[in-house]
Protein backbone atom coordinates (compact mmCIF):
# COMPACT_ATOMS: atom_id res chain seq x y z
CA UNK A 1 0.00 0.00 0.00
CA UNK A 2 1.31 3.47 -0.41
CA UNK A 3 2.09 5.70 2.24
CA UNK A 4 -0.35 8.64 1.25
CA UNK A 5 -3.65 5.91 2.35
CA UNK A 6 -2.48 6.37 5.72
CA UNK A 7 -0.63 9.67 6.30
CA UNK A 8 -3.38 11.91 4.91
CA UNK A 9 -6.17 10.31 7.10
CA UNK A 10 -3.09 10.20 10.13
CA UNK A 11 -2.63 13.76 9.82
CA UNK A 12 -6.34 14.68 9.08
CA UNK A 13 -6.88 13.11 13.26
CA UNK A 14 -3.81 14.78 14.54
CA UNK A 15 -5.33 17.84 13.39
CA UNK A 16 -8.41 17.22 15.22
CA UNK A 17 -6.30 16.22 18.28
CA UNK A 18 -4.32 19.11 18.23
CA UNK A 19 -7.17 21.46 17.68
CA UNK A 20 -8.97 19.99 20.75
CA UNK A 21 -6.15 19.60 22.92
CA UNK A 22 -5.50 23.69 21.98
CA UNK A 23 -9.08 25.49 22.19
CA UNK A 24 -11.05 22.64 23.03
CA UNK A 25 -14.76 21.74 21.15
CA UNK A 26 -14.51 25.61 19.55
CA UNK A 27 -11.08 24.27 17.77
CA UNK A 28 -12.48 20.81 16.63
CA UNK A 29 -15.67 22.62 15.12
CA UNK A 30 -12.85 25.06 13.23
CA UNK A 31 -10.61 22.58 12.15
CA UNK A 32 -13.04 19.98 11.17
CA UNK A 33 -14.99 22.77 9.01
CA UNK A 34 -11.84 22.94 7.14
CA UNK A 35 -11.64 19.68 6.41
CA UNK A 36 -15.17 19.69 5.08
CA UNK A 37 -14.68 22.27 2.69
CA UNK A 38 -11.05 20.90 1.51
CA UNK A 39 -13.05 17.63 0.75
CA UNK A 40 -15.54 19.36 -1.28
CA UNK A 41 -13.46 21.42 -3.01
CA UNK A 42 -11.82 18.04 -4.20
CA UNK A 43 -15.00 16.95 -4.73
CA UNK A 44 -16.15 19.47 -6.84
CA UNK A 45 -13.01 19.31 -8.99
CA UNK A 46 -13.20 16.30 -9.87
CA UNK A 47 -16.84 15.91 -10.84
CA UNK A 48 -16.32 18.97 -12.70
CA UNK A 49 -14.03 16.80 -14.52
CA UNK A 50 -16.16 13.76 -15.38
CA UNK A 51 -18.59 16.00 -16.37
CA UNK A 52 -16.39 17.58 -19.30
CA UNK A 53 -15.12 14.09 -20.29
CA UNK A 54 -18.94 13.02 -20.41
CA UNK A 55 -19.25 15.24 -23.18
CA UNK A 56 -16.65 14.02 -24.92
CA UNK A 57 -16.06 10.73 -26.72
CA UNK A 58 -13.69 8.44 -25.09
CA UNK A 59 -9.89 8.62 -26.12
CA UNK A 60 -10.58 11.95 -28.45
CA UNK A 61 -8.19 14.54 -27.81
CA UNK A 62 -7.94 17.86 -29.90
CA UNK A 63 -4.45 18.17 -30.26
CA UNK A 64 -2.21 14.95 -29.51
CA UNK A 65 0.86 16.91 -30.35
CA UNK A 66 -0.06 19.59 -28.02
CA UNK A 67 -1.19 16.71 -25.05
CA UNK A 68 2.39 15.17 -25.33
CA UNK A 69 4.42 18.72 -24.78
CA UNK A 70 1.82 19.31 -21.44
CA UNK A 71 2.49 15.81 -20.14
CA UNK A 72 5.11 15.46 -17.18
CA UNK A 73 5.87 12.71 -15.21
CA UNK A 74 3.75 12.12 -11.86
CA UNK A 75 0.88 14.26 -12.83
CA UNK A 76 -2.04 12.42 -11.91
CA UNK A 77 -4.73 10.53 -13.97
CA UNK A 78 -7.27 13.12 -13.32
CA UNK A 79 -5.14 16.04 -14.46
CA UNK A 80 -4.51 14.36 -17.59
CA UNK A 81 -8.40 13.62 -18.30
CA UNK A 82 -8.83 17.42 -17.24
CA UNK A 83 -6.75 18.79 -20.05
CA UNK A 84 -8.11 16.53 -22.75
CA UNK A 85 -11.22 16.63 -21.35
CA UNK A 86 -11.66 13.29 -22.30
CA UNK A 87 -11.20 9.98 -21.09
CA UNK A 88 -8.60 8.05 -22.75
CA UNK A 89 -9.57 4.44 -24.01
CA UNK A 90 -8.09 2.11 -21.46
CA UNK A 91 -5.76 -0.50 -22.96
CA UNK A 92 -4.70 -2.16 -20.27
CA UNK A 93 -7.21 -4.91 -18.63
CA UNK A 94 -9.13 -4.27 -15.36
CA UNK A 95 -7.02 -3.72 -12.24
CA UNK A 96 -3.19 -4.07 -14.05
CA UNK A 97 -0.48 -1.88 -13.31
CA UNK A 98 0.60 -0.12 -15.38
CA UNK A 99 -2.63 1.24 -16.54
CA UNK A 100 -2.54 1.80 -20.35
CA UNK A 101 -4.57 4.75 -21.99
CA UNK A 102 -4.35 6.51 -25.33
CA UNK A 103 -5.57 9.28 -26.96
CA UNK A 104 -6.23 10.14 -30.58
CA UNK A 105 -6.92 13.21 -32.32
CA UNK A 106 -8.30 13.68 -35.83
CA UNK A 107 -5.27 13.73 -37.75
CA UNK A 108 -4.95 9.77 -36.22
CA UNK A 109 -2.02 11.11 -34.00
CA UNK A 110 -2.16 9.02 -30.78
CA UNK A 111 -0.18 9.73 -27.12
CA UNK A 112 -0.50 6.46 -25.19
CA UNK A 113 -0.26 7.04 -21.47
CA UNK A 114 1.25 5.15 -19.09
CA UNK A 115 0.18 5.15 -15.15
CA UNK A 116 1.21 3.18 -12.38
CA UNK A 117 -1.03 3.85 -9.14
CA UNK A 118 -3.07 6.72 -10.92
CA UNK A 119 0.54 8.79 -11.62
CA UNK A 120 2.20 9.17 -15.18
CA UNK A 121 5.46 6.95 -15.86
CA UNK A 122 5.61 7.38 -19.46
CA UNK A 123 4.03 8.69 -22.40
CA UNK A 124 4.77 8.34 -26.21
CA UNK A 125 3.31 10.06 -29.21
CA UNK A 126 2.78 8.05 -32.55
CA UNK A 127 1.99 9.82 -35.18
CA UNK A 128 1.37 9.28 -38.78
CA UNK A 129 3.70 8.86 -41.64
CA UNK A 130 2.42 11.99 -44.01
CA UNK A 131 2.16 10.59 -47.40
CA UNK A 132 0.60 13.45 -48.31
CA UNK A 133 2.75 16.18 -49.21
CA UNK A 134 3.60 16.55 -52.83
CA UNK A 135 6.70 15.48 -54.14
CA UNK A 136 8.77 18.25 -55.91
CA UNK A 137 9.58 17.39 -59.58
CA UNK A 138 13.05 16.06 -60.24
CA UNK A 139 15.99 18.72 -60.52
CA UNK A 140 13.42 21.89 -60.27
CA UNK A 141 14.37 24.23 -57.39
CA UNK A 142 11.99 26.93 -55.82
CA UNK A 143 14.20 29.90 -57.55
CA UNK A 144 14.11 27.96 -61.27
CA UNK A 145 11.59 30.02 -62.99
CA UNK A 146 10.87 26.87 -64.94
CA UNK A 147 9.90 24.99 -61.86
CA UNK A 148 5.99 26.01 -62.44
CA UNK A 149 6.04 29.53 -60.92
CA UNK A 150 4.78 32.67 -62.45
CA UNK A 151 6.99 33.95 -65.27
CA UNK A 152 7.76 37.94 -65.83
Amino acid sequence: MRIQNFLVPAACVALLFLAHRTYGWPGVAAVGGGLVMWLLLHFTRLMTVLKRAADRPIGYVDSAVMLNAKLKPGVTLMHVMAMTRSLGERLSDEGVQPEVYRWRDNGSSTVTAHFQHGKLLSWKLDRPASDDAPAAPAGASPADPGAGGPTP
